[in-house]
């Protein structure tokens, strides 16, 4: 499989042009790293990159290790020819080496001097390219002669490439070398593109990125293997990377090259998952030998151990020893692993490894892992390896598929979602306990939920509900808050309505708090929805409650985010917080990260409307890094949104757009994070003096009445919506989303809200008049002193703008100071800028803006305002850059609005 790009080599192969550019100089480069890397890669791309030298090739032989110069001998053999020009001495040393009578210690000094004179020599006819492949693999003379040789050639039109695994450094000191670091995701997904170019499917695709673990030979060794129903997700896909690949075969050697003492112990140490020194010193023990064994397969960087951990540096070292080694020889070492783990405190490795070693169903070990897996408290993941294993060892076909259900759950709180889908497609064909389907499609559910498609989450998760609705009512009632979510992060609301139907048949009367903080929470959106607030509102306030007041099993990072997405909607915002926070924490403390985003989600949400927009934007990034670590794309798209709207309000427009472009066109128009895209863009809309452009994409962000579009996203927006639409032909969409917005804030008890909502309604009334007037001053009593003060110094700069606009240029600058003061202390310097304009329009002395012109401006205005500095005319500038007239004067407003400046003459002032 022959691969034209190096993904992820990008810096190696400009190193490699640049050493090979300049034929008259010389020079050398070292590339280390583990096999599969693309060492070899990189030795065939530096012989394309020098058509016009001389190459002398040669690849260092295993076999050949024990023959001195063997190597040098090989890489030589075509200029042998030349040692004629070699002085007496040396080429009679030179001749004598290559002809296998060896090397006096006291001259080897003179063999290197006299092969970097053979390759001067060589090169005063054509510039010669040198390279020698897996250098550690051969002969050692060999190798120092040619690292000897490469650190003095700088002066002659003679290039030296060397390739070695990672242990090489004492032999190739002070060579130019580079580390040949793993893929990331994205790059090994591109080459997975390249090599089945027919198509993968993305679990798929995740599965193979996630056992190549970024090692290039890897993905070639596993693309190759790969069956065309592997391919399209029909059949299951590779567990562990080929034994009989290309890779394996290079770990062979490798691994071939080490004493058996050390062979042995290395797997020991493979296969024990925690890696502890103290269970490797009695394993040694066990096997008649001692830990000072594994010294050879340290010093081959292979494994290392400290004092608390035994590592494999290399990230697929543990992996390929295991898979290298025999049946046989894996099946001893569980066994020994087993013996020597009895302690109380081993009791699920032990049984891991018993399992490992056993062979066909044996019920009363997998009971013994199920057991173990549960009570001692393990990590998700090895709990989720144990119920796997002990699936396999079951001879009943419903439990077995309830431990593979209850493996998945673990994978699926591991952060591991590829896992659980792998393992979820076990499932026997043939139909198990519809409970136990049930609880299999609710995790179907959120998996689609949070990393694939939400029409699918939405009827998995219905089915879910009516499936575990007779048995457990407590997983139904999770299944339908989960639908009733994705039903609102695809903008189809009017869907909870059948949500909460189903819910309120579950509901019973003294129900356990996890259980009646589900029922609350459904009763309470669903009525907020449907603009039922006074029943909505205390419903919601009593999950609030409840959420505070979990204990024991009940207290799950799931039913805290829970209760803090209730303390959004009813205003509760320090609550929410604390909430959410506690949520965020916990699914730290326990390793549950498929909850973590969510959690992170509302957490940034609750310090948005708590004004902390810099901590908002923390919460987001983080809950990014995480969703997109678990595959939970969904997630990563909500916080991608949110982190856009946080730019756009502090007028960062590039890292705005840069989010928004990140999120793609994945998210349908109606989505939650489209949405969030279309509020950021808006925002920026309405910085850059386009109004109209901003209220028409909030506008569209919902449909009232039908239950379909992003409310609640629009709701939030509402107060851009209506400062944006306030003067233009969206007035009246403006009108009815703040009654929408108003009903909501009166139920809450939100002074923030109410400050927004007087604000809005100062906007909307007429200008000039006291009713304005009067909303404003509400609006600056309501803005918490506690809470940010970035909505308050934009209620000071709106409030300044209409009393200037009124004729009364003293009382707004009071205001105007205040806002541009607040905006410059946050450092939102457009924002800060915009209250400087209006200031100077009221007739006060202030500075420009900070910022050049060219930071200011997009690219077309700024070329209108040097043509302005110029001198020409709006008809001249239109000619010249093919505009119309209109479209010239449209931007020029533009200019002056972002400038804070009047006239023709200030922009040039201001270009010069």
């Amino acid at each position: 499989m022959q691969i034209a790009v190096l993904r992820g080599r990008d810096d190696e192969c400009r190193a490699l042009r640049d050493l090979l550019d300049h034929p008259a100089g010389g020079g050398a480069l070292l590339f280390q790293g583990e096999p599969g890397t693309g060492r070899t890669a990189l030795v065939d791309r530096a012989h394309r990159y020098a058509p016009d030298r001389l190459v002398l090739a040669a690849t260092a032989l295993p076999g050949e290790a024990t023959l001195p110069y063997a190597g040098l001998q090989r890489l030589l053999d075509p200029v042998l020819d030349r040692a004629d020009t070699l002085p007496a001495q040396q080429r009679g040393l030179f001749r004598r080496v290559m002809a296998g009578a060896g090397c006096p210690p006291g001259q080897r000094l003179a063999l290197s001097m006299a092969v970097r004179g053979l390759l001067a020599a060589v090169a005063r006819d054509r510039p010669v390219l040198c390279t020698l492949d897996d250098l550690d693999l051969g002969d050692r003379p060999t190798a120092e002669v040619l690292a000897f040789v490469a650190r003095r050639v700088h002066r002659l039109p003679v290039a030296v490439v060397l390739t070695g695994a990672t242990d090489t450094d004492a032999l190739t000191g002070g060579i130019p070398t580079h580390r040949l670091r793993p893929l990331d995701e994205s790059q090994s997904r591109t080459l997975l593109a390249d090599l089945l170019p027919t198509g993968l499917t993305a679990p798929v695709a995740a599965v193979l990125t996630g056992l190549a673990r970024g090692n290039p030979q890897a993905l070639v060794d596993l693309a190759t293997a790969l069956t065309p129903g592997q391919a399209r997700g029909e059949e299951p896909p590779p567990a562990r990377v080929p034994a009989d690949g290309a890779l394996a075969r290079g770990y062979r050697i490798r691994l071939g090259r080490l004493p058996t003492d050390a062979r042995r112990l290395l797997l020991l140490a493979a296969l024990d998952g925690e890696s502890d020194p103290a269970t490797l010193l009695r394993a040694a023990r066990a096997a008649g030998t001692a830990v000072a064994a594994l010294a050879p397969a340290e010093t081959a960087g292979l494994v290392r151990v400290g004092p608390q951990r035994v590592v494999f540096p290399q990230p697929l070292a543990r992996a390929m020893v295991e898979s290298t080694a025999t049946l046989a020889e894996r099946r001893t070492a569980h066994l020994l692993l087993a013996r020597v783990l009895d302690g109380p405190g081993h009791r699920l490795r032990r049984t891991l490894h018993l399992a490992a070693a056993a062979v066909g169903p044996d019920p009363a070990l997998a009971a013994a892992l199920e057991t173990a897996a549960v009570a001692d408290r393990v990590g998700y993941p090895t709990a989720s390896v144990a119920l796997q294993r002990a699936a396999e060892l079951t001879d009943q076909p419903d439990l077995a598929a309830t431990r593979l259900v209850a493996a998945a759950r673990y994978a699926w709180s591991a952060g591991q979602p590829q896992r659980a889908r792998l393992l979820l497609r076990r499932l026997p064909a043939t139909p198990v306990h519809p409970v136990v389907a049930g609880r299999a499609e609710l995790l179907r559910g959120e998996l689609e939920l949070r990393c694939g498609t939400i029409p699918a989450a939405l009827a998995a998760l219905l089915a879910a509900a009516e499936a575990l609705a007779g048995a457990d009512r407590t997983a139904a009632l999770g299944a339908l808050v989960r639908a009733g979510e994705a039903a609102c992060f695809a903008g189809d609301q009017f869907r909870y309505a059948e949500v909460a139907r189903r819910a309120e048949a579950l509901r019973r009367p003294a129900a356990p708090a996890g259980t009646e903080l589900l029922s609350a929470y459904l009763t309470g959106v669903a009525a907020t929805l449907r603009g039922d607030h006074e029943r909505g509102g205390p419903a919601l306030r009593r999950a609030v409650v409840l959420g505070g007041q979990l204990t024991g099993p009940a207290l799950t990072p799931a039913a805290l985010t829970l209760a803090a997405a209730a303390g959004l909607l009813v205003g509760v915002d320090r609550a929410t917080h604390r909430l959410a926070d506690r949520a965020v924490e916990l699914a730290r403390a326990r390793g549950e990260l498929s909850t973590l985003p969510r959690a992170l989600e509302l957490r940034a949400a609750a310090e948005y409307w708590l004004g902390r927009h810099e901590a908002a934007a923390a919460s987001s990034r983080e809950g990014l890094r995480v969703a997109r670590a678990g595959g939970q794309t969904n997630c990563a798209h909500v916080h991608l949104g949110m982190l856009a709207v946080l730019a756009a309000i502090r007028a960062d427009r590039d890292d705005s757009l840069r989010r928004i472009r990140e999120i793609g066109e994945g998210p349908g128009p109606g989505s939650r994070p489209y949405a969030l895209a279309q509020w950021a863009l808006s925002v920026l809309d309405l910085t850059d003096g386009r109004p109209d452009d901003a209220a028409a994409r909030l506008v569209a962000l919902a449909r009232p009445g039908t239950g379909r579009g992003q409310v609640l996203i629009q709701v939030m927006a509402t107060p851009y919506l209506v400062e944006a639409a306030a003067h233009t032909a969206h007035r009246p969409a403006a009108l009815a989303a703040l009654a929408v917005f108003d009903r909501w804030v009166t139920s809450t008890a939100s002074p923030s809200r109410r400050a927004l909502s007087a604000r809005c309604h100062a906007l909307l009334a007429p200008r000039g008049g006291t009713t304005a007037e009067a909303e404003f001053r509400t609006a600056l009593r309501l803005h918490p002193a506690e809470a940010g003060p970035f909505e308050r110094a934009r209620t000071e700069l709106l409030f300044g703008r209409e009393l200037r606009r009124g004729r009364r240029p003293r009382d707004a600058r009071e205001h105007l100071h205040r806002a541009r003061e607040t905006f410059t202390c946050l450092g939102v310097t457009t924002w800060a800028e915009l209250a400087g304009a209006e200031l100077r329009a009221a007739g006060e002395s202030v500075g420009g803006p900070d910022l050049p012109v060219a930071r200011v401006l997009t690219g077309q205005q700024l070329r209108i305002a040097q043509l302005v500095a110029e001198g020409a005319t709006n008809r001249e500038i239109a000619a010249r850059l093919f505009l119309s007239t209109r479209t010239v004067d449209h931007h020029l407003r533009n200019i002056f609005h972002r400038l804070g400046i009047r006239s023709r003459t200030e922009l040039a002032r201001a270009i010069t």
